[in-house]
């Protein structure tokens, strides 16, 4: 079993930046995971956000957020970071990250990913 907490959301005015961080502990041995952030705002289905594969060598982000985020891992800390840049009130969501299923070769369904985060609240002030 993995717990995952993420932390760093907060409010931020229109242009501002936050950086979210993601803590895995338990069972886990954290670097053969890949891992992913979603998010879901009021009303709305949880969509991909940012993924990262095992090593960090490769990342990947939804059209709305490249450019402005950028995902990241430390693995001796068991954490998975995202900096978020330029924050638009569209931004505005819970957060959630999330241990990518190593079978997989997709990276942005919710249906690939495993264990999950109670999520950080992210509000975005226009």
């Amino acid at each position: 079993q993995v717990q995952l907490v993420e932390s760093g959301g907060g409010l931020v005015q229109a242009g501002g930046s936050l950086r979210l961080s993601c803590a895995a502990s338990g069972r886990t041995f954290f670097s053969t995971y890949g891992m992913g952030w979603f998010r879901q705002a009021p009303g709305k289905e949880r969509e991909f956000v940012a993924a990262i594969s095992r090593d960090g060598g490769r990342s990947y982000y939804a059209d709305s957020v490249k450019d402005r985020f950028t995902i990241s891992r430390d693995n001796a800390k068991n954490t998975v970071f995202l900096q978020m840049n330029s924050l638009k009130p569209e931004d505005a969501a819970v957060y959630y990250c999330a241990t990518h299923a190593p079978y997989s070769s997709r990276w942005s369904d919710r249906s690939d990913y495993n264990y999950w985060g109670q999520g950080t609240q992210v509000t975005v002030s226009s």
